[in-house]
């Protein structure tokens, strides 16, 4: 049937062609008119278009710019769904600020670049836009800011795990330009449920007989048990949001807090008051973010044991400041130094939900016992408009602290056992956040969050020790059907090769570390890939493998059967991870070296036959650019400079 345009309905068909327009005018004066580009009066004559009141439209210009996603009717019921809960529920943050500047005499602006949901996309191909996202949403709120030439002052408000980190990103790149990042908060933990890490896994669970349907689908619809919010673990949308106050982006003890509650309502109306303090002062960005400031936020990372994603995050906010990049030897010392402090999901030792850390003192509480051990430069500057000093003198003495700590208490929860004292942590086993191992199949480096390797199956020195044969598998669909069938078993090492940058555009993984994670056997099963892990992924999971299988790196030269040795050292921070035998063959790390020096790459190794052109772009881009161990970013003189020397070589 065609389609019917016709309708019964006769006021369609009252056409209006003119109409009265604003009332009043326009507060203009002569220099204005003499001097003003074209762009700003007419841009005035646009604000009142959309009903502001022409008496106040030359109030200061604020500009925010956010992730909100979805229709949200006013009641909280979705006309049209959002990716996710974490831009779900934004819209009232902005709301509750724009209302704070306007009391102010400000102007505010919103535009909105929207995210996608790393666990809606897990184990499709919506994955291979997750990373290259990043960039490009970075890029358009760049020029979202540059489009609106009167802006005073920039807001960003995010939550979750590419849209925050883009957001930041661009926040960084202002420069002059005052900023403040408020976080989106995070979502309420289900009274009876599983968390939105685990329910990933009742289809593996289910496969092996672990849960039944019923169960499955109940979990299933429980685990997101308030609408908006980031999910409840510390993954890299949570670690972002502590990286962001780390770096002193974000006011004091706003990472973390409930989605949807008058505490993170408020904090929305603090950071418009505080935004426009730092104009009035004259900070901009640029007084901000410094080196020191970034160091400080790899400190914080490494106490928190955040998300092994920030790796690529933070030297990417550095690289848009204009800073210096970190380099892997700087997140060795860092995680040399700092002792890990918080127990949270998924890291544990108790896997409390992100709530529990916000109520325990988050970020500001974790930085008094730092700063008391010497291992944050608290001289730097916040958006605060004081010192990071300042900000923690006020913190341990204020009144928010004590009332937060006492609401957790009050729900049975002592607040010192969810963020730890140094030595009551070391007593309880909690071990530096991440390691760098290397080796025959990874020469440019690996990580792993070795503090999330499960401690039964480290030996008692604090190593683990795994050696076993390679199951090589060239896709994560393949390799998820292996463990569901059952043909993956304890001792193997599950190796995914050529989802790295240019296989899939550095796909996550958590598809299958949620499920080792939640089978029986899947902790003595270790995973080697080129590819990324979801920062709530925890096991013996090393991934950034370098080079990836499709730039020639040795990783894509193993076949099934093949011996692998691991060895993750948690004390020291150092490992390896080898090809170290055929059958009962065994041989050292050299010969292998030789050995897979001198083999063709696996038959089955190539680029995802649905992987975008956008996203063989952005790997080339960021390739050139120095890849993922420099945050996978675009260096545009690096960039310039090949297509440069391309160019002559073709002669064009």
């Amino acid at each position: 049937m065609l389609f019917q345009a016709d309708t019964d309905d006769a006021s369609l068909y009252d056409i209006p062609t003119h109409a009265p327009g604003p009332q009043g005018s326009l507060l203009l004066n002569s220099e204005m008119l003499r001097n003003w580009p074209s762009g700003d009066l007419f841009g005035l004559t646009q604000s009142v278009g959309m009903g502001w009141d022409p008496k106040r439209v030359l109030g200061k210009h604020v500009l925010m710019i956010s992730t909100q996603g979805g229709i949200r009717n006013s009641d909280g019921t979705p006309e049209a769904l959002g990716y996710h809960t974490g831009h779900w529920e934004i819209g009232l943050l902005l709301e509750a600020a724009a209302r704070e500047f306007r009391k102010l005499g400000a102007v505010p602006y919103a535009a909105y670049v929207s995210d996608p949901c790393d666990g809606r996309s897990q184990g499709t191909a919506g994955m291979f836009d997750s990373l290259p996202y990043r960039n490009d949403a970075a890029l358009v709120m760049r020029r979202l800011i540059r489009s609106l030439p009167t802006r005073k002052a920039v807001m960003g408000v995010a939550t979750c795990d590419k849209g925050l980190p883009a957001t930041m990103m661009a926040l960084a790149s202002l420069g002059k330009l005052p900023g403040i990042l408020v976080p989106g908060g995070v979502t309420l933990a289900p009274e009876a449920g599983e968390d939105a890490g685990k329910v990933q896994t009742i289809g593996a669970r289910y496969a092996h007989g672990e849960i039944s349907l019923e169960y499955a689908a109940e979990m299933g619809c429980k685990a997101c048990a308030s609408p908006g919010g980031g999910c409840q673990f510390l993954g890299t949308a949570a670690t972002s949001q502590v990286v962001a106050e780390g770096l002193g982006m974000a006011l004091v003890h706003s990472a973390l807090a409930p989605s949807g509650q008058p505490i993170w309502k408020e904090m929305a109306r603090q950071s418009a008051r505080a935004l426009l303090n730092l104009q009035q002062i004259g900070w901009g960005m640029q007084e901000i973010l410094t080196d020191e400031a970034v160091r400080n936020a790899m400190v914080v990372h490494a106490a928190f044991g955040g998300s092994t994603n920030l790796l690529l995050h933070i030297p990417a906010i550095a690289h848009a400041a204009g800073l210096r990049l970190p380099t892997v030897a700087d997140w060795r010392q860092v995680n040399r130094d700092v002792p890990r402090l918080v127990s949270v999901l998924p890291n544990g030792p108790v896997d409390y939900p992100t709530v529990y850390v916000f109520l325990a003192g988050g970020v500001p509480e974790v930085m008094l016992h730092l700063r008391k051990r010497g291992l944050l430069d608290t001289r730097v500057k916040t958006v605060a408009g004081t010192t990071l000093d300042d900000v923690l003198d006020w913190w341990a003495d204020s009144e928010r602290r004590q009332r937060v700590r006492q609401q957790l208490a009050a729900y049975g929860i002592e607040p010192d056992d969810v963020i730890m004292h140094p030595d009551v942590a070391r007593q309880r086993g909690l071990t530096s956040t991440v390691t760098f191992p290397s080796g025959n199949l990874a020469p440019e480096g690996a990580v792993i969050k070795s503090t999330a390797i499960d401690i039964s199956v480290v030996d008692a020195d604090g190593v683990y020790r795994q050696t076993g044969p390679a199951r090589v598998f060239t896709s994560e669909r393949l390799a998820i059907a292996a463990i569901k069938r059952g043909d993956i078993v304890a001792g193997d090492v599950l190796v995914l090769i050529g989802r790295g940058p240019s296989g899939t555009g550095m796909e996550e993984t958590y598809q299958l570390t949620s499920a080792l994670k939640h089978l029986p056997f899947g902790k003595q099963v270790a995973l080697v890939t080129d590819a990324r892990f979801s920062g709530v992924s925890t096991g013996a999971c090393i991934g950034h493998v370098g080079p990836e299988a499709l730039a020639g790196g040795p990783i894509g030269k193993l076949r099934d059967g093949d011996i692998v040795e691991i060895v993750i050292d948690r004390n020291q921070l150092t490992g390896s991870v080898n090809f170290v035998g055929q059958g009962d063959l065994r041989f050292s790390a050299a010969e292998g070296a030789k050995i897979l020096a001198e083999r063709l790459p696996h038959p089955g190794l190539m680029r995802d036959e649905d992987l975008p052109d956008d996203t063989r772009l952005w790997a080339a881009l960021q390739d050139v650019s120095g890849g993922a161990w420099k945050g996978a970013i675009y260096d545009v003189d690096r960039i310039l400079e090949v297509l440069a020397a391309g160019k002559k070589a073709l002669g064009l």
